[in-house]
């Protein structure tokens, strides 16, 4: 592996990641919040530390290849979760330990949007602005940004790009070359950032909770100013929007690029994992919905209002609240969390396992019952009428098995940490889906969890974020061979 390299863009990207201190500075400087000093700190340590990385490999130059591509994505995923909670440790209010304050970082980072944080609403305004921005660059990853500019670095970007987009067939590229890939991704996410602030402030938000509510909203992160989330707001608008963007976030980018290059629409309706996305969302909203009314947890139009919005939430992976979906009657609150294990579609920023990946798991089951009755009939899988590689189908299911022992290995870490059965197999589901919001003790924060469990929480959402097997690799043996 090509160590000096790797080490030169991670000196680079965390010298640009310095760069996203400004925003906040400038925030403190309007609001005089009085943690200024602090963003100012935390940008000459990031810009310092980033150079010190830099400048003694400044003159390397290679092409990645697959394995230092993965080595980068998880070292950047680490070190920026660790220099992005600098200003969190140094800032006098909200006064975090280190644990916290990288607790909060890696959150926003990986778009999970837990939280350690209570008295969100009294927080410096500069604070909170960090929070969704971290959310924000974290969305469509990072790494993608950087594979942007790599042209100028004299360093390819597809093992970058590979290693970090979500979903199960990562080598296809919406344009010819990667880095035009990458930008189209960011002109799309920017263009959809822009169009829901837009809206939020329209439907009554302040210029302030409109633009970092848009950042959580496309980035699919949850994180919100106000401890009620979008409750706060008491507004149907606010949430019809809300609700809008997490559907369009969670859908595959490529159909919005291609919607753009053709002006139509219809393929959205033609592709078969948003159709399945639709239907387990629709039938999430009905099930909730009639479940609320007839328990007479509220009236028919408040129960449609809430589950509606509380489903996209969960099962987008965003987090987002406007009740306390913890306390619903009956299965309703695990059922929102299991939704939440499908997450978003490939090529999102939702979380979760992804809806292709849970579609051709149903396929390949289906085609075994099949083979029961045919043994001999040759059955391939198909989505939207093509026959899927069988290499993807074994990959799909390697991954889901990978998932699983993952998720059950830290429940049982949780655990042993002292926290109860609901409250470990939830926080696991809330960091492992990028999800935010748990129930037990995690219903409205991470507050009161040990700091070894928000060791293993961090870990979980890193996990989370590279889909199990971009960070697991490098524990194999066989990734340090030469």
């Amino acid at each position: 592996m090509h160590f000096s390299v790797i080490l030169r863009v991670i000196g680079l990207l965390v010298m640009v990641f310095s760069v996203t201190l400004i925003p906040p500075i400038i925030v403190s400087l309007i609001y005089s919040d009085g943690t200024v000093q602090a963003f100012l700190y935390a940008f000459a340590i990031n810009l310092v530390c980033g150079f010190l990385l830099w400048f003694p490999v400044r003159n390397e130059r290679g092409e990645l290849k697959i394995r230092d591509g993965f080595l980068v994505t998880v070292l950047f995923w680490s070190v920026l979760g660790l220099f992005g909670s600098v200003p969190f440790f140094l800032a006098e209010t909200p006064n975090l330990s280190f644990t916290d304050a990288l607790f909060e970082s890696i959150s926003g980072l990986t778009t999970t949007g837990a939280t350690i944080l209570t008295g969100i609403d009294d927080l410096p305004k500069s604070i909170l602005f960090y929070r969704q921005l971290l959310t924000w660059l974290g969305g469509m990853g990072i790494i993608v940004l950087a594979v942007a500019i790599m042209p100028m670095l004299g360093i390819g970007g597809m093992q970058l790009y590979r290693a970090e987009t979500p979903g199960p067939v990562k080598d296809t590229k919406l344009t010819p070359r990667i880095a035009e890939t990458a930008k189209a991704l960011w002109y799309i996410y920017a263009t959809l950032t822009s169009v829901c602030a837009l809206g939020y402030w329209i439907a009554g938000m302040s210029l302030f909770d409109a633009i970092c509510h848009s950042f959580s909203t496309v980035a699919i992160g949850g994180f919100s100013t106000h401890d009620a989330s979008i409750g706060y707001f008491d507004s149907v608008a606010i949430e019809m929007i809300c609700t809008f963007f997490m559907i369009v976030s969670a859908c595959n980018f490529a159909l919005h690029f291609y919607a753009w290059r053709h002006k139509s629409v219809w393929h959205y309706f033609k592709d078969p994992e948003a159709r399945f996305f639709l239907f387990i969302l629709l039938s999430t909203c009905a099930l909730s919905t009639l479940v609320l009314a007839m328990t007479a947890t509220y009236d028919w139009s408040s129960s449609l209002r809430y589950a509606v919005f509380e489903s996209v939430s969960i099962a987008t992976t965003s987090g987002f609240g406007t009740t306390d979906f913890s306390s619903w009657p009956h299965f309703l609150p695990f059922l929102l969390i299991v939704t939440s294990f499908v997450g978003g579609c490939a090529s999102s920023t939702g979380g979760g396992m992804k809806v292709i990946r849970i579609l051709l798991i149903l396929k390949q089951g289906m085609r075994e019952i099949k083979r029961l009755i045919h043994p001999n009939a040759v059955i391939p899988v198909k989505v939207g009428g093509k026959a899927v590689n069988e290499r993807v189908v074994s990959a799909v299911w390697g991954f889901f098995s990978a998932y699983l022992l993952v998720y059950v290995v830290l429940m049982i870490g949780l655990m042993a940490t002292g926290l109860d059965q609901v409250t470990a197999w939830s926080a696991v589901a809330a960091t492992l889906n990028n999800l935010g919001p748990g129930l037990g003790e995690v219903a409205s924060s991470f507050t009161n969890v040990s700091d070894p469990a928000k060791w293993m929480l961090c870990f979980s959402m890193l996990l989370g974020r590279l889909e199990v097997f971009t960070l697991l690799v490098l524990f194999t043996p066989m990734f340090w061979q030469k």
